[in-house]
């Protein structure tokens, strides 16, 4: 800029200002203050902060793996209890081809004309065979006649009069025949209770 006269004639020094934000660096050139630095504290937590990220980091991927890991050892164990559901069924069913096998025999002994003695000895052999079978398994029958009457292992389907007090609350027939697996009840046995003559016409009058 050049020098202006004022009013007395002497030239007076005008200064500019250039106040754009681009010339504002340039303005403070070298003498621009610097950014203060932060307290050392702060560093350290950051420094903290930024190892706990990566280790919170680290910590999901890994719990991302184990549960991947577990997702495949469940379907695993689910294939392997499958087949092995399937391979023991198919061994139960080859255990009673057999007693299907001496079945049809007796069937055709009798088609055969064998006699009477003959056909119920086969019968009673394949029946034979076939609890042999359910024990292998751990089938066994529940004893029911002339047991007292228990609710937890019999099923009373009707009643029948009795005059001996000793024959009252106990099994007088049996219609099906109860199984147990181990200690759990596989089918009650289906029964019928004897009751004392005054009791038996007392619950008919009900």
């Amino acid at each position: 800029m050049g020098l202006d006269p004022d009013d007395t004639g002497e030239p007076v020094d005008v200064k500019v200002v250039d106040r754009r934000w681009s010339a504002r660096g340039a303005e403070g050139g070298a003498d621009a203050p610097a950014e203060p630095a932060r307290p050392k504290y702060v560093q350290e937590l950051e420094a903290r902060l930024a190892e706990k990220t990566e280790q919170l980091q680290a910590i999901a991927a890994q719990h991302r793996r184990t549960l991947e890991e577990f997702d495949d050892v469940r379907a695993r164990m689910r294939r392997d209890v499958a087949r092995d559901i399937a391979v023991g069924r198919r061994q139960i069913l080859v255990e009673f081809l057999d007693v299907l096998d001496n079945l049809n025999r007796a069937l055709a002994a009798a088609r055969e004309g064998a006699g009477a003695g003959a056909l119920l000895q086969g019968v009673l052999m394949v029946r034979d065979q076939f609890l042999a079978k359910l024990e292998g398994f751990g089938v066994k029958p529940i004893a029911a006649l002339g047991q007292r009457f228990d609710p937890a292992h019999h099923e009373a389907v009707s009643t029948v009069p009795t005059d001996a007090p000793d024959e009252d609350g106990r099994v007088a027939g049996v219609i099906a025949e109860g199984y147990s697996i181990g200690d759990d009840l596989l089918r009650p046995a289906l029964v019928v209770v004897a009751k004392l003559r005054e009791r038996h016409a007392s619950t008919a009058i009900r």
